[in-house]
């Protein structure tokens, strides 16, 4: 397995350079997905999945809960930062923000999300045709804020980055087993790869040239997965993790031959994030089967409140911040990764 970088400052060191060498490169990241990206956008919507409360963003900048699903930042924060747009995106349903601060970066994601319209309905979330349509809109007011010809040349300039996946296996497919009684596994994982397909051809017929498909991370190691396997990973959700990420990195290669001119990639989270969660302390971290939040078992969104009184003191300890997602150490680890090992292409 590829060597990980593990240590705070070359890790910052790398952001850096990064910085200095891209600033007039990429003119804005533009993020599609679910609460692994989500800044904020479920704050306005009537779903019980927001994260806009103690003790969530407690090392966010001003200790501010956004609504992202963790203590601080997330990946999409942190690859803008690295491409030198600005050290946060914001969510494009967020009432303080306008099209002077979109121009730079701009985040759809809705938490609890998928590829399967049948998966947003769960939680009454944003579905990711809904994300797809506040794109188009968002494309007509950069259009009138910056002219057709500097609006279309940042669109295609931009990285957008698709990440999501997770809910329509571990919420739509088994726990609720809806889609279940329509498709084996197999046939469930192609059934979201046309969508994927489809939703990246809708962007490139939008004019988006630099893509990043996100695969999935490895399920059954997410805490409230070990609960219910006597604290050892899920190998049949980490399976279909893999196999399903074998159909989006094949189907990154074919877009590659069809679409002229696509910067499609492919972005493995899976292997990094898998050792980091067996090899902890190489990374710095002294937990990897427990979250930070709560008893650290189950707990995610409104069960992840201020008065529990089990939340650790120290979140940089953990791999992960709740039930389902990491910390913001995990995110810049994974982050600076994906940035120097795939997101380089877009050099």
């Amino acid at each position: 397995m590829a060597h990980f970088w593990t240590m705070p400052w070359l890790l910052f060191f790398q952001f850096l350079v990064l910085i200095v060498q891209t600033r007039a490169k990429i003119p804005a990241v533009i993020i599609f997905g679910d609460s692994s990206v989500d800044s904020g956008n479920n704050n306005q919507l009537l779903t019980i999945l927001k994260s806009n409360f103690e003790p969530y963003g407690r090392d966010f900048s001003g200790g501010e809960p956004t609504g992202r699903f963790s203590n601080g930042k997330v990946p999409g924060d942190f690859v803008s930062e690295a491409f030198g747009c600005k050290p946060t995106v914001p969510a494009y349903l967020d009432p303080s923000y306008g099209i002077k601060d979109f121009a730079t970066g701009v985040n759809f994601a809705s938490a609890g999300t998928g590829y399967d319209n049948a998966t947003s309905e769960v939680l009454n979330v944003m579905p990711l045709w809904k994300e797809l349509e506040y794109y188009k809109d968002y494309q007509k007011k950069l259009h009138k804020y910056m002219g057709f010809k500097k609006a279309n040349k940042t669109l295609r300039d931009a990285v957008y980055l698709i990440s999501l996946g997770t809910n329509d296996f571990m919420e739509n497919y088994y726990l609720l087993g809806r889609r279940a009684l329509e498709f084996n596994i197999e046939q469930y994982q192609d059934f979201l790869t046309g969508i994927a397909r489809n939703f990246v051809n809708s962007l490139y017929s939008l004019g988006a040239r630099k893509i990043a498909l996100v695969g999935l991370p490895p399920m059954g190691c997410l805490p409230l997965e070990r609960l219910q396997n006597l604290f050892h990973c899920n190998e049949k959700y980490n399976k279909v993790a893999q196999d399903f990420n074998g159909k989006l990195h094949a189907l990154v290669t074919n877009l590659n031959k069809e679409l002229p001119g696509i910067q499609l990639v492919y972005s493995d989270i899976y292997g990094v994030l898998l050792d980091i969660i067996q090899k902890p302390y190489r990374y710095g971290f002294e937990n990897a089967v427990l979250a930070c939040c709560g008893s650290g078992m189950f707990e995610m969104g409104y069960l992840c409140n201020q008065f529990n009184p089990f939340t650790c003191a120290d979140a940089n300890k953990y791999v992960f911040w709740d039930a389902f997602h990491p910390t913001e150490k995990t995110n810049q680890i994974v982050s600076s990764y994906f940035v120097k090992n795939v997101l380089a292409k877009f050099l």
